[in-house]
């Protein structure tokens, strides 16, 4: 038996937990799931029937992890010999990047993607990301100190191996590809923090 089960469909966020099982060289199974016919062991494991969602099979227990930033990060600390959780000054960074990509990001850029708008800046505090254009500023912000998006040491001046496949990366180039109205020297700003790796394994150079 693998160690991992993990529930997938290509047309998903679960593309980046692919990704992470693979950078860290995972021991895992592949479960298809059709939106029209999910699983009775998905469901039994995420009543939500999302993916992605994977089971570990660790000591004779089943533990059960979903939302693609946890996954991830759960992948890093199971396999440390892969190198990708932080130092600890990069630690703060890690976090406050890897959750509010997670987070705000993609709510405004589904938002924004169905057409969802509030006009009343009152209502803005009720949600997570303020509104779209603040959300997507803040992040070009965040951004601006760093020479690649997982390279977490301000301006440090070499590539971002270490954080590369922090997967902050994988999270961010998912929200690029949604129908989004954020402007196009934002997206290649971003891209361009990506670091080439990453880019030319996902077509891009």
């Amino acid at each position: 038996m693998a160690e991992f089960t993990f529930f997938t469909n290509p047309q998903s966020r679960a593309w980046i937990v692919w990704w992470a099982l693979n950078e860290v060289s995972a021991d895992y199974k592949p479960e298809l799931v059709e939106w029209s016919n999910k699983p009775r062991a998905l469901l039994d494991a995420n009543p939500l029937g999302k993916v992605p969602t994977i089971v570990h099979h660790c000591a004779g227990s089943d533990h059960v992890v979903t939302e693609a930033a946890a996954i991830c990060h759960y992948l890093a600390e199971t396999h440390p010999d892969a190198g990708l959780l932080p130092l600890a000054k990069e630690r703060a960074d890690y976090f406050r990047l890897m959750f509010y990509v997670a987070g705000p990001v993609e709510q405004a850029l589904i938002a924004d993607a169905m057409g969802w708008k509030s006009e009343d800046p009152s209502r803005h505090a009720m949600l997570g990301f303020g509104n779209y254009t603040l959300a997507m500023d803040t992040l070009e912000t965040l951004l601006a100190r760093f020479d690649y998006v997982c390279c977490q040491v301000p301006k440090c001046g070499h590539g971002s191996s270490h954080l590369e496949v922090s997967f902050n990366a994988l999270n961010l180039l998912l929200y690029l590809w949604s129908e989004s109205s954020w402007d196009l020297p934002g997206q290649i700003g971003i891209l361009g923090k990506i670091g080439s790796g990453l880019l030319t394994g996902l077509g891009f150079a």
